[in-house]
Order: structure tokens, then C-alpha cells, then sequence
């Protein structure tokens, strides 16, 4: 039984790994796609209908690109930093539930490659992790411009990080849980949490970006200063490791805001289809509905990056430390209190 176990597991992470991949990569796709879209061009057209076979093009090219090391005592962490970036992007889905339960063979499958009971201090000890292959490539590229791009990049997750975190004591507080099964479990039909903490998810939105390196906060890459910032000696596909771990961090995170907040897998009239059409249809049609949310954020990231300028990176640090944070915290002490009234009063 628990090498069925092991295999059924050893499955999912495979689907799991090669969705992540194929995100990440037509996300590449879908944002020229939608940059053209917002200045009135037509985007990607020549490889393949629509230009669906571009990313393909693009990751060959990748491939095929000279291979280039700067004149480094340090090639170890300069091969390192981008392979931590990827890495860190793709091991976050591990705890993610993209689903209820399937039956398959008379047995049940549940839709998660690991529930955990602290499945929120997981996610964020692996987003605090990510950092270092920036700030590894950055310094281990003997460069000045990756250097502060590395110096740049990790002030701005500490900042962010403290923000987003608070953010998420008060939907702790509100949920009772740390586990990502059960916050997506609580949120049936529409009862999802974004509608009891509108302000902890704008916090938590914002801080995404930053999280992500995403304009208006990619302070670290900011091409008009630093050229390319950890990118600038980096070529082939250790460069592509880089932009795909940015993209597959993009797909990422819009998993954990559907999941947090906008209900996971549920939707309305979920129980009803489990008792008409059956449970794998009901379950089967819930992992659509969460990936048409996962990929409504996806769209939300691209229309900030081609409608907001950059920001400067002191109106960066004033807004996490001056304006995110002390809003987070009277969320909290709001949640508190209201908290407090419900269980004494209702």
C-alpha cells in the first residue's frame, strides 16, 4: 500500500511539475500577447497560429545561445543562483491543494502532493529562500550593476515580507488554521475570505509583486538603471532559468491568492453537482474553476507590468515600511477586536 502510495504521489508531483513548466512558459506568450493588446499591436504571429509556438522558439534559442562565464572566482554560486530561483519556484506547489478528491480505481486521490498543518509557514520560509539566487547571482557575477541589482532585491523582499506576513496573522486569526486544505476547504460556494478581508488581500497582493520581482516594484532588474541587473552576465539557459522562475514564481503566487482568498476550487452550486453529475465531475469542473482564477491573476500581473511606470526605489521602501505595514497591523487589531464581538455577541 505505501508504494501505491508513493507512485500515486510521484505522479501528481510530475503533473504538477510539468503544468508549472507549461505555465511559466506560454506565460512568456501571453504577456507580448497581452502588451500588444494594451498598445493597440498584434504580439506574436509568425511560429505557429496565433503565435502559439513562440515560446517553443524562444526556449530553443535559449538552448542554442553561447554559453558565456564571467572572469569569476566564484563559478560555483554564479551556476547556483539561477538554479535556487527555479527550484525555489517550483517546490512552492508542493503544498498547494489544486483540487478536492478525485476517485479513481476504487481508491480516493487527494489533490495535493502534501497536506501539512503548517502549510502557510512552509510557503513563506521557501518565498524568503527565493531571494538568495538573486542575491547569489548578483554578487557572484563580479559585476556592479548585478551587485546592487542583489543589494536591491534583498532589501525590497525583507521589507515585503514583513507586510505580507502580517497580512496573513490576520487571516490566520479569522480561519483558525495554518493549513492551505483547510482555508480552501472553509471557503464553499462564495464564501470566500477576500469578502472578510478585503485589506489584508489588497496587502498581500501588493506584496506579491514585490515578492515576484514584477512591475512597477522590479527594482531589481530596472533595465534604464542597472541594464539587467542579476541578469546582466548571464546567458543561455542559466538566463532562461532566471526568466522562467520569474513567470513560474508569477503562476505561483496567483495559486496562493485564489487559494487564500477567492475560494480555491469552489464555486457555487459545487455540492449540488457532486449529488447530480457525481463527485469526479464536481471536483474535475473545480479544478478549472481554479485555474480560470489562477489565470485571471496571471492577466491582472501583465495589465499592471504594461500600465504602471516603475516606482522610485525610496517611494518603494516608503510604501512598505511607512504605509503596508502599519495597515497591516491595524488589520490585525481590527480582526481582533471584531473577533472578540463576535464570539461574545453572535
Amino acid at each position: 500500500m505505501d508504494s501505491v502510495i508513493i507512485i500515486e504521489k510521484g505522479i501528481f508531483i510530475t503533473v504538477i511539475f510539468a503544468i508549472t513548466m507549461l505555465m511559466a512558459m506560454y506565460s512568456t506568450w501571453a504577456e507580448r500577447k497581452v502588451a500588444a493588446w494594451l498598445q493597440d499591436r498584434v504580439g506574436p504571429n509568425r511560429a505557429g497560429p496565433f503565435g502559439l509556438f513562440q515560446p517553443l522558439a524562444d526556449g530553443l534559442k535559449l538552448f542554442s545561445k553561447e554559453e558565456f562565464m564571467p572572469d569569476t572566482q566564484n563559478k560555483f554560486l554564479f551556476i547556483l543562483g539561477p538554479a535556487i530561483s527555479m527550484s525555489m519556484a517550483l517546490i512552492t506547489s508542493a503544498v498547494l491543494p489544486w483540487g478536492d478528491k478525485l476517485e479513481i480505481a476504487g481508491r480516493t486521490v487527494i489533490l495535493q502532493a502534501t497536506d501539512i498543518d503548517v502549510a502557510l509557514l512552509y510557503v513563506f520560509a521557501v518565498l524568503s529562500t527565493s531571494v538568495y539566487g538573486i542575491m547569489i547571482g548578483g554578487w557572484a557575477s563580479n559585476n556592479k550593476y548585478s551587485l546592487m541589482s542583489a543589494l536591491r532585491a534583498s532589501s525590497q523582499m525583507i521589507s515585503y515580507e514583513v507586510a505580507m506576513g502580517l497580512s496573513i496573522i490576520a487571516l490566520v486569526m479569522m480561519t483558525g488554521t495554518l493549513s492551505l486544505s483547510e482555508i480552501a476547504a472553509g471557503q464553499k460556494g462564495m464564501n470566500w475570505n477576500v469578502f472578510y478581508q478585503p485589506v489584508g488581500f489588497l496587502i498581500f497582493l501588493v506584496c506579491s509583486f514585490a515578492e515576484t520581482n514584477r512591475t512597477p516594484f522590479d527594482l531589481a532588474e530596472c533595465e534604464a538603471e542597472l541594464i539587467g541587473g542579476h541578469h546582466t552576465e548571464y546567458s543561455s539557459m542559466k538566463m532562461g532559468f532566471y526568466l522562467f522562475g520569474e513567470y513560474a514564481a508569477m503562476f505561483i503566487s496567483s495559486a496562493i491568492l485564489s487559494i487564500l482568498y477567492f475560494g480555491a476550487y469552489n464555486y457555487p452550486g459545487m455540492d449540488w453537482m457532486a449529488e447530480n453529475a457525481g463527485v469526479n465531475i464536481a471536483n474535475i469542473l473545480g479544478i478549472v474553476v481554479l485555474f480560470a482564477k489562477i489565470c485571471f491573476f496571471i492577466f491582472f500581473y501583465m495589465w499592471i507590468r504594461w500600465t504602471i511606470p516603475r516606482f522610485r526605489y525610496d517611494q518603494l521602501m516608503n510604501l512598505g515600511w511607512r504605509m503596508l505595514i502599519p495597515l497591516a497591523i491595524a488589520n490585525i487589531v481590527l480582526t481582533g477586536i471584531i473577533i472578540i464581538i463576535a464570539d461574545k455577541y453572535l
